[in-house]
């Protein structure tokens, strides 16, 4: 099965907190999106094992996107072989044209292990002759793919952007991102959670930056190629 897009990331909530409003729009378009959790979140601090699933799944439909968990190990997620092979894999068989994931972390290590797997497996995925490198057989079987564009949300545990390659307005969607966050139970509080409020406060202060309501933003493997400048929407400032 095809997917237009690919969110490669180390948790459940992961891709609804960094590019939630985003997902809703892509899906709301038409397109296609696979949120790919490469570990299981487990445990969580308000819930149950198996909670956070179960809500992971909710967050997809509030979206209008589907979901893929790996189920690796939250807090011990590891830039191996293994891993990097796996996401080649799914690459290749879904044939994304986008591909999201986070950049530059350096606070949580599942989120420096999931930028290292990802951005290796959109590079494994292009190359050929994997029948002659020995424990890669898997991507022997399968088709080449490149995709794209390689880009990648802030993740709101970082530190603040001062610069960024674009912005999505997503204040028309903002409420979908809103419920999709508030059905992790098992990790937001659902009164006055201070994460959530943070999370918030950054796409507003970027929104307000920009002219809108709220805005998420991103920066990109390579600079933008555009072949139609006028979807470019005005800026506050020009």
């Amino acid at each position: 099965m095809s997917y237009d897009t690919l969110v490669v990331t180390a948790h459940p909530d992961d891709a609804e907190t960094q590019m939630g409003g985003t997902l809703a729009k892509l899906a709301d378009a038409g397109g296609r999106v696979l949120l790919v959790d490469l570990t299981d979140g487990e445990p969580t601090e308000f819930a149950e094992h198996g909670a956070r699933a179960r809500q992971a799944a909710e967050a997809a439909r509030i979206l209008g996107v589907e979901r893929l968990p790996l189920g690796g190990r939250d807090r011990l997620l590891v830039d191996d072989l293994e891993a990097r092979i796996e996401v080649a894999s799914l690459i290749r068989e879904h044939r994304p044209r986008w591909i999201y994931t986070i950049g530059e972390a350096c606070v949580h290590p599942d989120h420096v292990a999931a930028a290292s797997i990802a951005r290796a497996a959109t590079f494994l995925a292009r190359l050929g002759q994997w029948e002659r490198v020995e424990d890669a057989e898997q991507l022997a079987g399968q088709e080449q793919w490149a995709v794209d564009r390689l880009f990648f949300p802030h993740c709101k545990m970082e530190p603040p952007w001062s610069e960024f390659a674009f912005a999505v307005d997503v204040t028309a969607v903002y409420e979908r991102k809103r419920q999709a966050l508030a059905a992790y139970g098992s990790i937001f509080q659902p009164e006055g959670d201070r994460l959530l409020a943070l999370y918030e406060a950054e796409d507003r202060y970027f929104g307000r930056m920009l002219g809108t309501g709220y805005a998420e933003i991103f920066r990109s493997a390579s600079p933008l190629l555009l072949d139609d400048p006028s979807v470019i929407l005005p800026a506050v400032h020009g």
